[in-house]
């Protein structure tokens, strides 16, 4: 297994598993070509020093796996370095073996490696085995998150 930056010709698979369960096919658009929001996007990330776009590959170079890990500088915490994990996603074949789980200690310790004095995530309540797993992993549910969507 190899974990690298995600490259341009990654992005139509990691949209499609983006897409791959009942949340993702609400907000996404996976068709080919791509819609340009997503070449956008990936544009976007993959020219910031804060963020990274992540995939596990297996020896034959298949995409089993992705996440965005962003870096945040912010004053509390004496000027620390904040880790927030996104998009993690494990192809559908592929669940259930040890990846996600695999995928989290990589990131953790990139992470560790930046200097972050913490990994935070979150996610969907209609996700509750998700729930389970990241509390497995050590995630404490520490705060209540709040967000407002705009059309």
């Amino acid at each position: 297994m190899k974990f690298r930056k995600a490259t341009i010709k990654d992005l139509p698979t990691i949209v499609q598993m983006l897409a791959d369960d009942d949340l993702g096919q609400q907000r996404e658009n996976f068709q080919l070509p791509l819609p340009e929001a997503y070449l956008y996007a990936f544009e976007k990330i993959a020219t910031d020093k804060n963020q990274e776009l992540i995939i596990l590959e297996n020896e034959h170079h298949e995409i089993i796996g992705t996440l965005q890990l962003t870096f945040i500088q912010y004053l509390t915490y004496r000027g620390g370095v904040r880790a927030q994990i996104e998009a993690v996603r494990i192809r559908k074949d592929k669940r259930g073996h040890g990846y996600g789980k695999l995928m989290f200690e990589w990131a953790i310790e990139r992470a560790k490696e930046k200097k972050a004095h913490l990994l935070q995530l979150t996610t969907d309540k209609k996700r509750p085995q998700a729930v389970k797993f990241y509390e497995d992993l050590g995630f404490v549910a520490s705060h209540e998150g709040m967000k407002i969507h705009f059309k």
